[in-house]
């Protein structure tokens, strides 16, 4: 890495993979982490806080603001993901709480507020559904010009996990995933097609597991943590989920992508919350015979050096 450290703006749910994230972010000389902000999403946003501010204190992060987001949707109401993150979104360790508290206003004005004050453009990092930023960019329109690029956590070219077709970040808030699509900025979409693939091999998750160090054990115990759905795995390896997203801001060379039309269908019925990711080499009949329909161009993850994530993860948190 070379040069001034990136500004990033992680806006996040803390569950698990959330706090993977946050351990890598704070830790990496090549980011400059300089605001975190929550949402409802894995759990309740009043939880989301609490993990975030544990987190934190467990990486050894500096003075960095947190502030609370939006407690549900723009539309639907708040549906957590509990099954797969624990009552708590942390996997139900029972972490005592942090002494940090979260700053006096709210995740879009601190959104503003660091965006705009920042030297350098901002790199956005949602690793959550997408309600406060869609929530910023209609409110202040504004920041985008110091926005270098949002890269998401979100949606499948392939399959879904939260419907056949549709991923949990964009089906939470479809809405809100469909203004970020409008955002008028560069996005690159860190779906479910790689998002699922890197994973910790079980002889580091044990190793993490067994360090006296608190930031290390946390890590191992969040990389065991497994979706009770799933506990009938016998490979217990840890998948990196969200921070996979963070590794592909500080090392972009890892991830493969492909600049594509994408939309959000967010028509009621099983499609609601699908990205449609448009991979023809050619417009079909839909657009000889209707007129093609102007889509947003994003940047989508396609493929990922897996055992290169997986490296830059350990070595950051570890080292």
């Amino acid at each position: 890495m070379t040069g001034q450290p990136i500004p990033v703006i992680i806006d996040c749910d803390t569950g698990v993979d959330d706090a993977l994230a946050l351990l890598f972010a704070v830790r990496h000389p090549g980011l400059d982490l300089r605001a975190v902000t929550c949402v409802a999403g894995n759990t309740d946003v009043d939880q989301v806080v609490r993990n975030t501010l544990i987190v934190l204190d467990h990486a050894g992060a500096g003075d960095i603001p947190v502030a609370r987001g939006a407690a549900r949707p723009l539309i639907e109401p708040a549906r957590s993901a509990a099954h797969v993150h624990g009552q708590d979104g942390m996997g139900d360790m029972g972490l005592p709480a942090s002494t940090r508290r979260p700053v006096d206003v709210d995740a879009v004005t601190l959104l503003r507020r660091e965006i705009l004050a920042s030297p350098r453009p901002v790199t956005l990092i949602p690793t959550a559904p997408l309600t406060n930023i869609a929530l910023l960019l209609r409110t202040f329109p504004e920041v985008t010009r110091n926005i270098e690029r949002i890269v998401f956590m979100g949606g499948a070219v392939a399959v879904g996990n939260a419907t056949p077709v549709a991923e949990f970040n964009v089906w939470h808030d479809p809405e809100a995933a469909a203004i970020l699509l409008t955002a008028g900025v560069p996005i690159t979409m860190y779906g479910l097609d790689v998002f699922e693939r890197v994973q910790v091999p079980a002889a580091d998750v044990q190793r993490l597991r067994q360090s006296t160090e608190p930031r290390l054990k946390l890590a191992g115990d969040l990389l065991a943590h497994r979706d009770p759905a799933a506990s009938g795995d016998p490979t217990p390896t840890g998948g990196l989920g969200d921070a996979g997203a963070v590794c592909a801001v500080a090392d972009p060379g890892g991830l493969t992508t492909r600049l594509l039309p994408v939309e959000v269908s967010l028509a009621p019925g099983p499609g609601r919350g699908q990205t449609i990711v448009d991979r023809r080499p050619r417009h079909g009949e839909s657009e000889i015979h209707e007129g093609a329909r102007e889509q947003a161009l994003v940047d989508v993850g396609l493929d990922v050096d897996v055992e290169r994530y997986v490296k830059l993860w350990l070595g950051t948190v570890e080292g």
